[in-house]
């Protein structure tokens, strides 16, 4: 069976993809990435609901994405992903990096996202699966490790609300 799309075009679309997410995560705008999906597009999001099409995606990850700690997540590397290229799917291992507390060491935990390849450098779904107990030795170790820099603890974020649909 030949394949919708190029590997070519599924790789640089993922690549584009990859490169988005960290300069929005740099830059704290999160329109370029919510614009990597098509209009219709389903996202699906364990922990906060399914949001569908872009502005639901946009106001979601935006909100999120400003709340502590996840603001201080500055990258998203992809250590590993699998590429369906007969129907455009990709399945990634995607670290949520903190950024650097000042003494170089790394902080991250994981999760997996499903992404479907729609064309023209858009995608039409994505589910992002994770433990969120995961998250919390992350978390305590990179504030042990910024405050150890002298950095001050951040202010505490009002628990976030899930937003989309259950």
């Amino acid at each position: 069976m030949t394949g919708r799309w190029s590997r070519d075009e599924l790789e640089r679309a993922h690549q584009h993809f990859i490169d988005t997410a960290n300069r929005c995560a740099a830059s704290g705008e999160w329109r370029a990435w919510a614009d990597l999906f098509t209009e219709d597009a389903l996202y699906v999001e364990h922990m906060f609901g399914q949001f569908h099409g872009r502005d639901e995606i946009l106001a979601w990850i935006s909100a999120t994405m400003a709340q502590w700690p996840n603001s201080a997540m500055t990258s998203f590397p992809h250590t590993w992903c699998v590429c369906d290229e007969e129907r455009g799917w990709w399945i990634c291992r995607i670290e949520n990096r903190f950024r650097d507390p000042g003494d170089g060491s790394v902080h991250q935990a994981h999760n997996i996202t499903v992404l479907h390849y729609a064309g023209s450098m858009q995608f039409s779904y994505e589910e992002d699966a994770y433990n969120p107990a995961n998250f919390a030795p992350v978390v305590t170790g990179w504030l042990a490790a910024s405050r150890a820099q002298g950095a001050p603890a951040p202010a505490p974020a009002p628990a976030a609300q899930p937003t989309g649909e259950g």
